[in-house]
């Protein structure tokens, strides 16, 4: 054997302490060392804790558990919370604060949430095309931007109380990351056909670094109102968002029960919210009120026209397609035809069919961005099974229930929007309505006053959540995709724009479920 072939075959020496350290490193992947230690430092706590506390050591560790779950929530930019909240869920189900037979029974409770992840989410994958195409019509033909701003935010809703919050904002991202391209290309003196790199400025000309950064100011601002949107339609409809479904389940609502019974709350909301929006373009406060550059407006009608020029038939007949199957949705949902989730599953069968899409690898891919979240589901579905075996939350939901019964409403919306803001709304819904559907069946709870602390749950988690990325999963998503890198859209940035939504949406949001649900 050749010398340099032997060198390369010689394997690397090896000892423990080097395989501890390569198994640190891989632990977690990239996140931050601190964070590394304390996950470990958790775990190890908590198994010292149960050792020597024995059989009394349930409701304590219940309680650390669910403080270091939504601290793994809080910190979903530092590693995706399924790893963390998993062992953490994983060491809960060993020490026996749970049982595994507690967790499937939580997870057959739920089916209908998981449903609506798996097939709804993927479903509106294969219409991302006629979103796309739509959005972008608004964008190069509305001059004003109040006017844009507006019809943004109000699509967004609109799209969100129907289809999914998350692929809504993955379709404004994906003409974002577009338009932006296009902008990026011709700026750096290439052709639309050329390659580039649009996350490196120096091939952009001197001259026209200053009308990049008004384009991404304009940008940063419709991406978040339509954000922004996304939340004031999901609080409407039991499949705006996933914990809606968790709600409308328990109280047995259907599609029209549900949007009838959070009126009173959302369409205030979605008002101010839309008045918040003229207001901020007009005042141009929180980073709002950015222009869109008429050079840059000319480049994008021509690329559009360019795009136009090259659409085939059966590019067209797929628009079509996907028009006549959104019709079909909204009647299907409004109907209750079957199970959202299966309602799903009717969609992906017939945009697949009608799309040409009969690949198996094309229609894995409307399936990578629900799965992992669908499993954070479960991870959460374990959590509620430990807060229900350790009755972590009975006290709370007794005091609650102590307080006259007329303040009881607003208590619950104040409790539900902090957690839902530093944690996530999902995960919070799920517990408080579990709670209260067991007081409701204990006998503690009356049916009218039931419904009413549902509402204010819904409200809570949906509203007061806009102000932090870790709150809404559309926000969060938003912060983690590739454009937010290219417009600047930090999470601080995030916070400070978000910040007079909130404010406005958790106002009119406590007195709706105060005074005007009745």
């Amino acid at each position: 054997m050749p010398h340099d072939q032997a060198t390369l075959a010689t394997p690397r020496p090896s000892s423990p302490r080097l395989l501890l350290g390569g198994a640190f490193r891989n632990f977690l992947g990239n996140s931050p060392i601190w964070y590394k230690i304390a996950i470990l430092a958790f775990l190890v706590f908590n198994a010292l804790c149960h050792w020597s506390l024995g059989e009394q050591s349930g409701t304590l560790l219940g309680w650390l558990l669910l403080g270091q779950f939504i601290f793994t929530l809080a910190m979903a930019l530092k590693c995706y919370p399924l790893l963390p909240g998993g062992l953490l869920a994983l060491q809960a189900v060993a020490l026996g604060l749970t049982s595994p037979e507690s967790v499937l029974g939580e997870v057959e409770h739920n089916l209908a949430v998981i449903l609506l992840l798996m097939f709804m989410v993927a479903g509106i994958y294969f219409m991302k095309n006629l979103l796309l195409f739509t959005f972008t019509k608004l964008l190069i033909h509305v001059r004003s931007k109040y006017l844009l701003s507006l019809l943004f935010s109000v699509m967004a809703a609109f799209l969100s109380a129907f289809l999914d919050a998350l692929t809504v904002t993955a379709v404004i991202i994906a003409i974002a990351v577009g338009f932006y391209s296009v902008y990026h290309k011709v700026a750096s003196g290439k052709s639309y056909d050329h390659n580039h790199d649009h996350n490196d400025d120096a091939p952009v000309r001197a001259e026209l670094r200053t009308e990049l950064d008004d384009f991404r100011a304009f940008l940063r601002s419709l991406l978040m109102h339509g954000a922004v949107g996304t939340a004031l339609g999901g609080v409407a409809t039991m499949v705006g968002e996933p914990q809606n479904l968790l709600i409308a389940k328990e109280m047995e609502w259907g599609f029209t029960d549900f949007y009838l019974n959070m009126l009173p709350v959302s369409l205030p909301v979605l008002v101010a919210g839309l008045l918040t929006c003229l207001a901020l373009e007009k005042l141009q406060w929180f980073g709002y009120g950015a222009a869109m550059p008429k050079t840059i407006r000319k480049i994008l009608k021509d690329y559009d026209h360019y795009k136009a020029s090259k659409r085939t038939n059966r590019e067209r007949a797929q628009l079509i397609a996907q028009a006549l199957v959104a019709v079909f949705l909204v009647a299907a949902l409004a109907l209750h035809l079957a199970e959202v989730g299966l309602i799903g599953l009717a969609v992906i069968v017939l945009l697949t069919s009608f799309n040409g899409v009969s690949d198996e690898h094309q229609i894995g891919k409307a399936f990578q961005e629900a799965l992992p979240f669908t499993a954070l589901l479960v991870v959460f579905f374990t959590v509620v099974s430990v807060i229900h075996s350790q009755h972590l939350f009975q006290p709370f939901i007794e005091m609650v229930l102590a307080q006259p019964a007329e303040g009881q409403a607003g208590l619950l919306f104040f409790a539900n929007g902090l957690l839902s803001a530093i944690s996530d709304n999902v995960f919070v819904a799920t517990v408080y309505i579990s709670e209260l559907k067991a007081a409701f069946l204990r006998g503690d709870l009356g049916a009218e006053q039931f419904r009413l602390l549902a509402i204010a749950v819904n409200a809570g988690t949906n509203l007061p959540s806009v102000a932090t990325p870790n709150g809404q999963a559309a926000f969060l998503f938003l912060l983690t995709s590739a454009i937010a890198p290219l417009l600047r859209l930090s999470y601080g940035r995030m916070v400070i724009m978000a910040f007079p939504y909130a404010v406005v949406m958790t106002v009119v949001g406590y007195l709706g479920v105060t005074h005007l649900v009745s």
